[in-house]
């Protein structure tokens, strides 16, 4: 606290030769002594809970669409539409070489996605079909359920903020 005090008398001192109304002072001072007690604080603190901090989960998904939607309403909160999408990797075998005839390979992934936003989880119900050629835009999230066995399982779903109909067929509807 001892190096804020200099420091504010500083500012004080530059501030009265070029402002001529108190409130104006006042009002620079204020706004001066918080900035200073927030980085103070912030960088002074052992408490990371003061501290925080950006982060981004976000997901882009380029595929087909494996299944018709389907909407459902879970403990009676807002309705989902729910469908999943596959993308494919493809890679050659003996990459590296310039004039490779490797092998091809493929691996499809499937992903679940999950619509809750009223009004993109209606568009998706009626116009997302099975081989539908579709971007998904949205973020991961991580859950447990119970099956129809009573066992816990693990499930990873998108869900989808935004999503654009690359098919033809759709486009032309």
């Amino acid at each position: 606290m001892t190096l804020i005090r200099p420091f504010a008398t500083l500012i004080v001192n530059d501030l009265t030769e070029n402002i001529t109304s108190t409130t104006e002072v006042e009002k620079m001072l204020r706004n001066a002594s918080a900035q200073i007690l927030k980085q103070f604080i912030r960088h002074r603190t052992t408490d990371t809970s003061l501290i925080l901090e950006r982060s981004i989960n976000r997901v882009q998904l380029l595929g087909r669409v494996g299944q018709d939607p389907v909407m459902r309403q879970v403990e009676g909160r807002n309705p989902v539409t729910i469908f999943s999408m596959a993308t494919n990797e493809m890679w050659r075998s003996g990459e590296g070489e310039p004039t490779s005839t490797g092998d091809v390979s493929q691996k499809t992934t499937w992903h679940r996605i999950s619509v809750f936003k009223p009004g993109l989880r209606d568009v998706a119900y009626q116009y997302v079909k099975k081989g539908s050629r579709i971007l998904v835009e949205g973020k991961l999230d991580y859950g447990e359920y119970t099956d129809k066995n009573n066992v816990r399982r693990q499930a990873t779903t998108i869900i989808a903020d935004n999503i654009v109909f690359l098919s033809e067929n759709l486009r032309d509807q």
